[in-house]
């Protein structure tokens, strides 16, 4: 079983807030002391965290239920009854909190940002608050108000540098083991990888850049096919997306348009991206055969040639991506 959890659902529920109290006061020497009832307090909130330490949902798989703490009543002398206990959930940077309609409530985008996701009742006034000259011994004080009550979706998409985009077997999981320390699973059949991979990749000078492998699209992705959008939704928080055509394609060309149509019916906006074209495998090609695969792209897309198993062309691609990442002036040419 994969340790990588993207996607959890759990039933929160907020503190309802403390009710007012109606207290008057009485005391040997003031026998009329009037209304001195203490406001409730406020119901726990539901709070999401940011957590750099967590790449994964995993931590919240078993839960289901969530609860805050409700607010304690008001007492006499004006006393503010305590307020409830606040829960805080830690996620991943990349979680995204949606409501059981879908509509997103926030996301999380760095370590230590906090989301109130549902908020505590507000506790209720105490009596002292509603004297006047016309009511100077009010007995009544407001109830405190209930808290929110529902499922909550938590959605991960993982934050990269870059993200591999290629059909099943394209050898997406070969290049992330090659150039990082991570281990992805590796086999001759589709569908190997059924959860993302990160891998930070050693660049030249002690520096670096995260590397994601994420699950091969088939044609039909963006409508569910396949993996579908449990895959699409990784691809939106890539910095530069890096399209791996195997070399043993029948069409390289044919391959990256479908590849691209996907990411367009998802979200026309992963379009604008940068982009990196790339034949793998390339160690089962001839110089012929490269200059015959290069013909088939656009000038300004040519692809990058290399091979995972034999090391040819991967400081080249490491150098690429490096160069995008890291060079403002580079002009970004946008798939549409």
């Amino acid at each position: 079983m994969s340790n990588f959890v993207d996607y959890v659902k759990i039933h929160c529920k907020s503190g309802h807030g403390g009710a007012g109290s109606a207290h008057l006061r009485r005391e040997k020497y003031i026998p009329k002391g009037g209304p001195d009832g203490g406001d409730g307090g406020r119901g726990g909130h539901i709070i999401m965290k940011g957590n750099a330490h967590e790449w994964t949902l995993l931590p919240l798989r078993y839960t289901r239920h969530i609860k805050a703490e409700n607010g304690q009543p008001g007492g006499k002398n004006q006393l503010t009854g305590r307020f409830g206990e606040d829960v805080y959930i830690e996620v991943p940077v990349g979680t995204i909190a949606k409501n059981e309609d879908g509509d997103v409530i926030g996301e999380i985008l760095e370590d230590g940002q906090e989301v109130i996701l549902m908020h505590g009742g507000k506790g209720g006034l105490g009596n002292e608050h509603f004297k006047s000259a016309t009511n100077q011994t009010p007995r009544y004080a407001q109830p405190g108000l209930p808290g929110e009550e529902g499922y909550i979706v938590f959605e991960l998409k993982i934050l990269a540098d870059v993200g591999l985009v290629g059909f099943p077997n394209a050898g997406k999981s070969t290049l992330l083991s090659a150039v990082s320390a991570a281990k992805p699973k590796i086999a001759d059949y589709a569908f190997t990888t059924l959860t993302p991979n990160l891998g930070i990749v050693d660049y030249r000078n002690y520096k670096s850049f995260v590397m994601a492998d994420i699950p091969g699209i088939i044609e039909g992705a963006a409508e569910g096919k396949g993996l579908g959008h449990r895959f699409l939704r990784h691809i939106e928080r890539n910095s530069i997306l890096l399209f791996l055509i195997p070399a043993d394609s029948e069409d390289h060309f044919q391959e990256f348009k479908i590849l691209e149509n996907e990411l367009k019916e998802y979200n026309p906006e992963l379009l604008n991206k940068q982009f990196i074209v790339s034949i793998s495998k390339s160690d089962l090609l001839d110089a012929k055969l490269e200059e015959e695969i290069a013909a088939e792209f656009p000038e300004h897309m040519q692809p990058l040639f290399f091979s995972a198993v034999t090391g040819q062309g991967l400081q080249e691609l490491k150098d690429k991506i490096w160069k995008i990442l890291h060079d403002c002036s580079q002009k970004i040419i946008p798939l549409k």
